[in-house]
């Protein structure tokens, strides 16, 4: 037996890394940390029986996020990461249409045929940047993340022990080498990809409503104009308006805590690590980025 694996589970009997806080088996408490005494980073110590539905975990996200990683944690393919990702890129597209409701045109009434097409066209466009800039800011900032908790608590090489190399294959666990009050029967957590990416896609769960309320602050606090034209477009009084340095804030904001509280749940799912310690490097992170970004959009 490798000498990482030393911590016996006292109610299921398995043996466990040295440096795991619960049972890779049977999900019992094996070391605690003081952060836990929150209820958004208590480890939750149930017996798993099904993975709740798409719907329900992103919902708990917002409600229960510490239940939400732990569900998605034992069907981590079944993620709702790009699902996650696609409404993002949706509601950016309603954004679109919000900010260009306050447009109008003299040259095309507001409720005509050509109308229509300008604001399909706004919607589509958004909708294609939004995701792709979700998308793309989504990684790297998992990027980021990655690199602090494996800092922080060796986050890949606990993953690579945990689940092996994607190109290994399946590392599989016979019914004679398993405990029968084990949870996790046959292995089952063990024996599924670490699907890392997917699972702390979910992490940006929060945009849902962040750019769902920055879409009535564009509604109400945009100003309107009025233009000849498409050609004779000017957005400059529209850009100047106090209110984005309220929407750069809200995102800043983001960036900087609920991100990083909910990438920290899912990262201590993936690896089995320290809350407090995973905590601490990606609100570190947070931070630093969301600073940047505050201020790279007001040079």
């Amino acid at each position: 037996m490798s000498t990482n694996i030393s911590n016996r589970c006292p109610r299921c009997g398995n043996y466990n890394r040295l440096d795991s806080f619960v049972c890779a088996f049977c999900g019992k408490r094996l070391r605690s940390e003081r952060i836990e005494e929150f209820s958004i980073f208590k480890r939750i110590e149930e017996e798993f029986i099904s993975p709740a539905p798409w719907y329900i975990t992103i919902l708990w996200l917002f409600t229960k996020p510490n239940r939400a990683f732990w569900n998605i944690n034992h069907k981590r393919k079944n993620a709702p990461g790009y699902k996650i990702l696609l409404f993002n890129s949706f509601i950016y597209g309603l954004m679109g249409l919000a900010f260009f409701s306050h447009i109008s045109i003299q040259s095309i009434p507001p409720f005509s045929l050509g109308r229509f097409f300008i604001d399909l066209a706004a919607f589509i466009a958004f909708f294609a940047f939004g995701f792709l800039f979700y998308f793309i800011f989504g990684l790297i900032m998992i990027w980021f993340f990655t690199k602090g908790a494996d800092f922080a608590v060796d986050f890949s090489e606990k993953l690579e022990a945990r689940f092996g190399e994607k190109k290994e294959g399946i590392e599989k666990y016979s019914e004679a080498e398993m405990s029968p009050f084990s949870i996790y029967k046959g292995g089952t957590l063990h024996q599924q990809q670490a699907s890392k990416s997917k699972m702390m896609l979910c992490a940006f769960a929060p945009y849902l409503l962040i750019n769902s309320i920055e879409i009535l602050i564009i509604l109400i606090g945009i100003p309107n104009i009025t233009i000849p034209n498409l050609l004779s477009i000017d957005l400059n009084s529209m850009f100047v308006s106090p209110t984005w340095t309220v929407l750069h804030l809200i995102d800043a904001l983001t960036i900087a805590v609920w991100v990083p509280i909910l990438i920290t749940l899912a990262i201590r799912e993936l690896s089995n690590s320290s809350t407090f310690r995973v905590l601490i490097s990606s609100l570190t992170i947070g931070i630093i980025v969301a600073v940047f970004f505050y201020f790279a959009l007001h040079l």
